[in-house]
């Protein structure tokens, strides 16, 4: 077994997929818009599908914005460099809520960066 996808459901499909994809450097994989259903599903990821989990991006034509409640805690990505990638993210647009340093109780490097929806990406620095 392996993990597939991890769904979002997202207000504004474009600005989501330019986030994705120009800001955190995913590449868009597949989309597919359902008419009857009202609503377009968009994955992104850094590699194949058939290599590496994606997220699925939902976006219910109807629903301009969502609660995100108090349940859901972060996508986590890993990068060679947390303070680069927080700079690199920013110069694209892209806004950190979290500087890159060790995690309070422990020696980890991590960010935190926002998508446009306002889900956290926890950025978690290679062999730290």
């Amino acid at each position: 077994m392996r993990i597939l996808h991890t769904m979002i459901r997202v207000g504004d499909l474009e600005r989501s997929i330019a986030f994705y994809t120009e800001v955190l450097g995913m590449k868009l994989l597949r989309r597919q818009d359902y008419p009857d259903g009202r609503f377009t599903l968009a994955f992104v990821g850094f590699g194949p599908e058939s290599e590496h989990a994606a997220l699925e991006l939902t976006h219910n034509w109807d629903t301009p914005a969502y609660d995100l409640g108090n349940g859901f805690g972060h996508v986590a990505v890993e990068v060679a460099d947390a303070r680069a990638a927080c700079d690199e993210i920013r110069r694209r647009g892209g806004v950190v809520t979290r500087e890159a340093g060790p995690m309070k109780h422990g020696t980890t490097v991590i960010a935190f960066v926002q998508d446009p929806d306002g889900y956290k990406i926890e950025l978690i620095q290679r062999g730290t």
